[in-house]
């Protein structure tokens, strides 16, 4: 089978191994196991591969280079249009070569894949929406787009959607489905310590806006001015550490608060194990796979009401569904602080819910799909 891959995922290449961003290389490699070439359509940087950034595994990878473009400004729409002939011919072309035909949206290039499938009804298609599929959620233009075409049976045939969640009144092709990250060989039973010596608090993504880090330090901070031996670890990278950074000096919170930048999955592992609640106020998510994560871990997950979120939390009886009000959110933590068995209970039901949705269990599903 000749698998095409479009996505606006940014490749570096090293000698003849093609690295992006691990937990997105790291799935596809599941799918790659059951394919015999590969076509990948994707923005390619000269850059090194850093700590988040794997290599894919296969031996015939076609690797066919499009220009990075994005439409957020006058300016850059007008370059834009010299670069989309470029990409469109040659999204068509890898299409055109394909057997199956595989989506990554939302994204530019999502978008792109989303408008030119409608040439190639009778192939055989998947596409992974990894954003936030609640029909009600506010959402940029071009993600809508993407989803009513990827919706309409009319002009997307022949393709199943992967979207997170379970959402009423859904045409047939949309599929609800989940990540994983580890395998059923991992699973571990799961001792936390109690809460005598410190209350460990982990906050995994990047350091954006979007996922809110500022909340989590601020929440953080609260439970410390209440008398609670908190502390908290933020893994990731981005525009606002110089921001953290300096919030983090000017309140003295420095033996209690530590960005520890990127790092690569093992060490996250043993941070997830060493920790009693995963903390995650994003603006918006698909399926945020630090919360799955900790949860494996039985870390009590504590997160914002975006996408299937609820769902994943049933709704607070495993976890904490944030408020976003530091005085609100920051008793109903103490609460679990103050009752180790409810505390117990909770993690307990994270592990139990969390390691439903292993690698294994993801593989069959993905080889189902791909045996269409």
């Amino acid at each position: 089978m000749k698998f095409t891959i479009i996505t606006h995922v940014s490749h570096i290449q090293d000698d003849n191994d093609f690295f992006a961003y691990a937990p997105y290389v790291r799935e596809m490699n599941i799918w790659l196991k059951y394919v015999d070439e590969v076509i990948i359509v994707a923005p390619l940087k000269k850059a090194k591969p850093t700590a988040i950034d794997i290599a894919y595994k296969h031996n015939k990878i076609n690797f066919r280079k499009v220009p990075n473009f994005n439409l957020t400004s006058f300016e850059n729409g007008l370059v834009s249009v010299f670069k989309l002939p470029i990409i469109f011919w040659r999204v068509f072309w890898a299409m055109k070569n394909a057997d199956h035909i595989h989506l990554r949206c939302p994204g530019n290039m999502g978008l792109i894949g989303c408008l030119v499938q409608v040439l190639f009804p009778e192939k055989a298609k998947t596409a992974k929406y990894a954003g936030n599929w609640d029909p009600k959620s506010k959402q940029p233009i071009t993600y809508k787009m993407q989803k009513w075409i990827l919706s309409n049976t009319f002009l997307t045939r022949n393709m199943t959607v992967l979207v997170y969640g379970d959402w009423n009144n859904q045409s047939k092709n949309i599929k609800p489905f989940f990540t994983a990250t580890y395998s059923e060989l991992e699973k571990e039973t799961i001792q936390k310590t109690n809460f005598d010596s410190s209350i460990n608090f982990i906050f995994v993504g990047s350091l954006v806006s979007g996922k809110n880090p500022m909340y989590a330090i601020q929440l953080v901070q609260e439970l410390i001015e209440k008398g609670y031996k908190a502390n908290l670890n933020l893994y990731g990278e981005g525009s606002e550490r110089s921001y953290l950074e300096n919030y983090i000096q000017i309140n003295n919170l420095e033996n209690y608060i530590v960005l520890q930048g990127n790092q690569n999955q093992e060490t996250l592992k043993k941070a997830y194990q060493k920790s009693h609640f995963v903390i995650l106020p994003s603006k918006s998510e698909g399926w945020p796979k630090a919360i799955a994560e900790g949860m494996f871990w039985g870390c009590i997950p504590v997160a914002s009401r975006v996408s299937c979120v609820p769902f994943m939390l049933d709704y607070g009886s495993r976890g904490v569904l944030l408020e976003m009000n530091l005085q609100k959110d920051a008793d109903e933590i103490s609460k679990l602080l103050s009752d180790e068995k409810t505390f117990l209970d909770k993690s307990r039901l994270a592990i139990k819910w969390s390691q439903c949705y292993t690698t294994d269990v993801f593989e069959a599903e993905i080889k189902k799909l791909l045996s269409k």
